[in-house]
């Protein structure tokens, strides 16, 4: 994998694709960039749905290209952009025809499987890609590292706990490294029971203690899956057996991420729980960049607590782990129903501990199969997702 890339400057600025622009990590480097423009230049914005926030950043950050997921929306996007000199296209095919633009360095922030394309035809490519979709890597870990091999790409990790993984590991060899320890704040029902949990409602899951995210990934934080799912991006991103990435609580959510060295080091990174922390390093790397950010002080924090999560009460971490164990289909599939069950969950079809049981029940209901292509990827993430919302709709015994 290459990494001979200069780092951005006045003389030359770096030229920026953004998947994913009106969401939190869109929004956020992009506000990013705002205190910088001089080593920035935005070609082109990617979003769902939201034409109006995109249209909006778009002109703000003088883009030269808008692109809305949704084909329906694209005539309510060229009449907000008319006159403004920017290009305007809808639909998958414009997504991945951005993304193969010739620009220095990608964010990849589209929630979900939705990303895949885009960020396999980025790094195809040979851009810098921060990756901060986690489905990508879950699903088509072989195909994403296959692809930034084949493009000479560089992969920075947007994650927290991996990007921080990724300072602490530096120009580590590899055989140095005992155990990877990744954080997790517990999210909102750290302490509940799961008589509590049964009756939790999405508005209550969705308010993490400490990040401001989106929805899903909220409720992932909740069951502790992203957590489970950051172990199979951890193998993916450094090459760790799963046996040796271990996962501790830590309510603060101050230190990020650690790396046990055979010598009895242990290093780690620390900082804010301010999303603009690892998205800034991505966006400079390999130089760094100054940020606003909120600065530590550990005089005022006073002290750090870590503990040991329950897979009792949340059995997502098992799970994930043995769907890494398992290999094949099995993350693709994990990823599928857990997306499924989450969307359930939100919109009220099923109860807060019905998520884990749906994924569970399509994760040893479905037989593994071939990924080593998108269309084999993506033909088991639609099985996944069909047996998901057929488990769904059988529905679960509350008395569980």
């Amino acid at each position: 994998m290459s990494v001979e890339r200069p780092p951005p400057s006045a003389e030359r600025p770096r030229s920026l694709t953004i998947l994913g622009a009106t969401g939190s990590i869109g929004r956020s480097t992009l506000a990013l960039v705002a205190e910088r423009p001089e080593l920035y230049r935005v070609e082109a914005l990617v979003a769902g749905r939201d034409v109006h926030l995109l249209a909006e950043l778009a002109v703000r950050h003088r883009a030269r290209l808008a692109v809305v997921a949704e084909p329906r929306a694209y005539l309510a996007l060229k009449e907000r952009l008319a006159g403004t000199g920017i290009d305007v296209a809808a639909g998958a095919e414009a997504i991945v025809d951005a993304a193969r633009l010739p620009t220095d360095w990608v964010m990849a922030a589209i929630v979900g499987m939705a990303g895949l394309a885009p960020t396999l035809a980025a790094l195809e490519r040979g851009a810098i890609v921060a990756i901060a979709n986690k489905e990508s890597l879950v699903s088509a870990g072989e195909l994403i590292l296959a692809a930034a091999r084949r493009g000479g790409a560089v992969l920075l990790p947007v994650d927290s706990e991996h990007n921080a993984i990724f300072q602490a590991l530096g120009d580590t060899p590899r055989e140095a490294i005992e155990r990877l320890i990744l954080t997790a704040s517990g999210g909102p029902f750290r302490t509940w029971s799961l008589e509590e949990m049964a009756q939790a409602t999405p508005a209550q899951a969705v308010a993490h203690p400490n990040w401001r995210m989106g929805a899903k990934i909220s409720v992932d934080s909740a069951t502790m899956m992203n957590k489970g799912l950051e172990i199979i991006e951890a193998h993916r991103l450094f090459g760790v057996p799963e046996a040796r990435i271990e996962v501790v609580l830590h309510p603060q959510s101050i230190v990020h991420g650690l790396v046990a060295l055979t010598d009895g080091s242990l290093l780690a990174q620390l900082a804010t729980p301010d999303m603009r922390i690892p998205i800034a390093h991505t966006l400079g790397w390999p130089a760094r960049l100054s940020t606003t950010a909120p600065r530590l002080d550990l005089a005022t924090i006073g002290r750090l607590d870590f503990e040991p999560p329950s897979e009792h009460r949340f059995p997502a971490l098992g799970l994930a782990r043995r769907a890494l164990r398992r290999g094949g289909a099995a993350p693709t599939i994990l990823n599928a129903a857990n997306e499924v069950a989450v969307a359930a969950f939100l919109a009220g079809r099923i109860g807060f501990l019905d998520i884990v049981r749906t994924v569970e029940s399509v994760l040893e209901s479905l037989p593994d199969g071939p990924t080593g292509s998108l269309e084999e990827v993506l033909g088991r993430d639609r099985e996944a997702r069909a047996k998901a919302e057929a488990v769904i709709a059988r529905g679960f015994s509350r008395s569980r």
